[in-house]
């Protein structure tokens, strides 16, 4: 049952049109606003309290009259002239945004915000990526709004905006300044608290007065404050989140040790007897702070090329409208528009140019370092650098239709969606605590009977040592240095098992046309056989190929200036077999061997077929004699040998299937040195044969380019597209090598070995450290201040070990 034009119930604000909350009041179903609402109206039926409903005179005459500021903001973010400067449309009725997330602590956070926004009705997909703290969420638009979503987020206790490149930077900002004002706080208040507690030690000695154990303890007293009171309030906010989510996180064990231990040594302090542990709570929570502030700049550093990327594209951009310039913001761009780039500028968005030559730096984009020329037909992609002169471009994709901007929700993706390790990490976190309490409960016990005077201590360092912060640091840190790592290589992750798969490829199979090769044949010799020059039998030939749509056209007009082509006169064309036209009074034909008698007086050609060799021989002839033999090949890429021969070096085998003739594949295979390779392949034979090595046990990593390469590398346990390919084939790729160079295969493997590695040594120092200081703390034989100084170590140990991989220090350990 959905509610339409109602204020909620109990609160009087308006009920969103697509909810269904409801509760039975006196025997009538009434509508509210939300879940949390419906839980409290029905907390006060329960307790038999609904008289509170016929009493209270508070209500205003309509909840639309009092509705926050913070609503009504929200309501704006539904605008379509909003939405269209960070929302996509991937299908019908089908809406996506990037949401940045303020509040977040820890992997439990994450969590709940996922499962709770994964529950709303009309919700399809909805990730959090932990290391940038970003959320990207489709919604079904005819059940949900977008200001629903963002409010669902903030009854969390959270905060979402629309994503934007500045407004995250000035909410890192904000953030570290505020960090650094809590750690600045705990680090004044524990040099003092630590004083004090050297003289107490040293006077515990010494005979110190009575009076002045006191006066001391009540200065500790006083410094600790500042630190329970403000610097360790984010621990409390996590932990309260996650006790109303039903959830343990991390902070519910250290705001219990906190807590407990401030308790403790107040009342100690106020009744003159006992311990006291104000040095270890200020210890505890300025190594926390700190070491949550290192794992933060790690974090911000390990993802910095992501960020580098969102920065390239400018908020304005020189539109051109009636040949009159205007500047603009960057979301008014549409398809069609021109805009102007100038020399030094990035370009605004992705589109074509219609004027001026330049060269463009992609160097981020696609980690080529070499300038690109650009000219009259070119590409130019959103976020890359205008090197030379003015371009007029034509937009063909702005705001989140831009190759930049799907590069960033690629790898966005692949962040939210972790691996089968990590997955297993956050579970084993979970239970951690769960086991971390039991076990403090048992020490406490245990201690009842042996000492009751050392029960807090012991328990108190339990609690603090056996903290699972570096548990659940083990796996992410790791991943998000690898991706870092490897986008700065110019390859970019798409999904979140690819770095696990990866380290388990024994096999990698190669597509041929567009992948070992460049896709296109080029002109490798011109050979004259009459008294014609080769520059002159080259110019005739591009000026026939003027009439073709043949791909071997494109040959010939890339090796000739626009300006020496010559006049065609009647051009004829007959697909699959070749070209003919009269130039200065004489007919031309081009053509293969086959049909060079025919060419003379039929005009039959380019019916051309490759050689034994992969070379394929074009011919010249007038109308009496042959004047000249051109030789073409899709030649091999210039990495590609020394690519295919690492990947044999570490053991890999190498396969290449092709739908291409036996000839020129097995060319190319001789080349490589590859002897397991096949040819005249269709898309279904590719995957058949595929299947045929996983059923072997083999799990096997395909290399393609191509339309016809989707369903292969849809059905490949690890799939990689080179950069340059169709879109559809990038879509169902793993991995997408941007630079299109085929060295980066192995490396992308190599860093899915090294970081597979990197977790597992995380997990087992983890695990490991925490085997060997349980026991010693719950003997008592571990006071609170070690072991608060032991966990911020543990932690530390863990991001500093997964920032190796973004060092590039891949040696095996």
């Amino acid at each position: 049952m959905r509610v339409v034009d109602a204020d909620c119930f109990h609160c009087g604000l308006p009920v969103p049109p697509d909810s269904d909350f409801l509760v039975a009041i006196e025997g009538v179903a009434q509508p509210m606003c939300c879940r949390g609402c419906q839980a409290v109206a029905q907390a006060i039926i329960d307790n038999g309290l609904q008289a509170y409903y016929q009493y209270r005179t508070e209500m205003p005459e309509s909840g639309r009259e009092r509705a926050p500021q913070a609503l009504q903001k929200l309501a704006l973010y539904d605008r379509p002239e909003i939405q269209k400067s960070f929302v996509i449309t991937p299908a019908e009725h089908l809406r996506e945004a990037t949401l940045i997330l303020e509040g977040i602590t820890c992997a439990a956070c994450i969590w709940l915000n996922e499962r709770h926004l994964q529950q709303l009705p009309g919700v399809k997909d909805a990730h959090v990526n932990y290391s940038t703290r970003r959320a990207r969420v489709s919604w079904d638009e005819r059940e949900l709004s977008l200001s629903r979503i963002l409010q669902e987020i903030q009854l969390l206790g959270y905060t979402a905006h629309p994503y934007s490149a500045q407004r995250q930077q000035a909410v890192r900002k904000r953030e570290r300044q505020q960090d650094l004002r809590h750690l600045a706080v705990a680090a004044l208040c524990t040099a003092q608290v630590m004083m004090l507690a050297v003289a107490l030690y040293a006077g515990a000695g010494s005979g110190i007065e009575p009076q002045i154990v006191k006066l001391l303890r009540y200065a500790s007293l006083l410094l600790t404050l500042p630190v329970i009171g403000y610097a360790a309030v984010p621990f409390y906010k996590s932990a309260f989140r996650a006790i109303l989510s039903r959830r343990m996180n991390m902070d519910v064990p250290v705001t219990l040790a906190i807590g407990s231990a401030f308790i403790g040594s107040t009342w100690s302090t106020l009744g003159g007897r006992g311990e006291v542990y104000f040095d270890a709570v200020t210890m505890f929570c300025l190594f926390l702070l700190a070491t949550r502030y290192l794992e933060r700049n790690a974090r911000e550093k390990s993802t910095e090329a992501v960020e580098n990327l969102l920065k390239l594209a400018p908020a304005m951009a020189v539109r051109i409208k009636d040949d009159v310039q205007e500047i603009v913001p960057v979301v008014e761009l549409e398809n069609g528009d021109m805009f102007l780039v100038k020399p030094g500028e990035s370009v605004a968005a992705d589109g074509a140019v219609i004027e001026g030559e330049s060269t463009a730096d992609e160097s981020l984009l696609t980690g080529e370092s070499r300038a690109i020329a650009k000219g009259l037909g070119d590409t130019v992609i959103a976020g890359s650098i205008n090197l030379e002169g003015p371009l007029r471009v034509r937009v063909t994709g702005a705001g989140e239709n831009t190759v930049l901007a799907g590069i960033v929700r690629m790898l966005d993706r692949a962040q939210s969606e972790k691996p089968k390790i990590a997955q297993m990490a956050d579970r084993l976190a979970g239970y951690f605590t769960y086991g971390l309490l039991v076990l403090t409960a048992l020490t406490a016990l245990a201690w009842w009977w042996v000492d009751p005077q050392r029960i807090f201590e012991a328990s108190l360092a339990v609690l603090v040592a056996t903290c699972p912060c570096a548990l659940s640091l083990a796996a992410p840190a790791a991943f998000a240095a690898a991706s870092s790592r490897l986008l700065r290589r110019g390859v970019l992750l798409t999904r979140g098992h690819a770095l696990e798969t990866s380290s388990h490829v024994n096999r990698v199979v190669f597509d041929k046309t567009g992948t070992l090769t460049y896709g296109k044949p080029c002109l490798q010799k011109t050979e004259p056989l009459a008294e014609v020059d080769a520059d002159r039998c080259l110019a005739i030939a591009a000026s026939l190929e003027q009439a073709s749509e043949h791909p071997l056209a494109a040959s010939f007009l890339a090796m000739v200036d626009q300006d020496r082509l010559l006049t065609v006169e009647q051009p004829q064309n007959t697909p699959g077999k070749g070209v003919n036209g009269v130039i200065g009074g004489i007919r031309y034909a081009l053509g293969n061997r086959a049909h060079s008698p025919l060419i003379c007086g039929n005009g039959n050609g380019n019916g051309a077929a490759a050689d034994d060799d992969g070379v394929t021989d074009v011919w010249l002839c007038d109308e009496r004699r042959v004047l000249a033999k051109f030789s073409l090949s899709d030649a091999l890429r210039p990495e590609a040998v020394a690519a295919v021969r690492a990947l044999r070096a570490h053991g890999l085998m190498v396969t290449i299937l092709s739908g291409d003739s036996k000839g020129a594949v097995s060319h190319i295979a001789h080349r490589l040195g590859v002897e397991d390779y096949y040819w005249g392949m269709r898309p279904e034979d590719k995957l058949a044969a595929l299947k045929k090595m996983q059923c072997q046990g083999e799990v096997a990593a395909m290399v393609g380019d191509g339309v016809n390469d989707a369903p292969v590398l849809a059905g490949s346990q690890l799939s990689i597209a080179m950069g340059g390919g169709a879109e559809v084939a990038r879509a169902s790729s793993d991995i997408v090598l941007l630079t299109q160079r085929l060295g980066e295969v192995w490396q992308a493997l190599e860093t899915g070995r090294a970081s597979i590695r990197i977790m597992h040594q995380n997990f087992m120092w983890a695990v490991a450290y925490n085997m060997i200081v349980v026991p010693f703390a719950a003997l008592g034989m571990v006071p609170p201040w070690l072991a608060a100084l032991g966990m911020s170590v543990s932690s530390l140990v863990v991001v500093t070990n997964a920032l190796r991989l973004r060092e590039g220090k891949l040696d095996d350990d």
